[in-house]
């Protein structure tokens, strides 16, 4: 049987994460980051187990997104109302899930060629 390797035709692919570190492409992340097909922004100053602020994503928001995917460490924990408002009061979608399922989430939409943004909280 023949196999291919397909490569993404987008510039930045999470390999793996979890709660603590994350691969994006062959780099390992281990703070919190930012993540669009064609952005990689490192040491998001939030981490996993924080509370999350309103503001915390403004540079989630400042890349332009159609849907915001938040992974939020081991386990999936619903950030305050206010956050949840930051992105739906622009028109912009957000979802909240556990790291590991945000990095396949993501993968899947950027794939698509959807204007995603994915913010990963990790812990030390």
């Amino acid at each position: 049987m023949q196999l291919n390797h397909e490569r993404p035709d987008y510039a930045f692919a999470l390999r793996s994460a979890d709660g603590h570190s994350a691969r994006v492409n062959d780099r390992v992340l281990n703070a919190s980051f930012i993540l669009a097909p064609s952005q990689l922004v490192e040491d998001w100053p939030v981490r996993a187990g924080e509370p999350l602020a309103a503001d915390d994503l403004a540079p989630l928001l400042a890349l332009d997104p159609e849907l915001v995917v938040l992974g939020t460490g081991d386990r999936q924990v619903f950030p305050s109302a206010a956050v949840m408002a930051a992105c739906l009061t622009r028109g912009v979608g957000i979802e909240v899930m556990n790291n590991q399922a945000a990095a396949r989430t993501f993968n899947v939409l950027a794939s698509e060629g959807r204007r995603v943004v994915a913010g990963f909280l990790l812990s030390p």
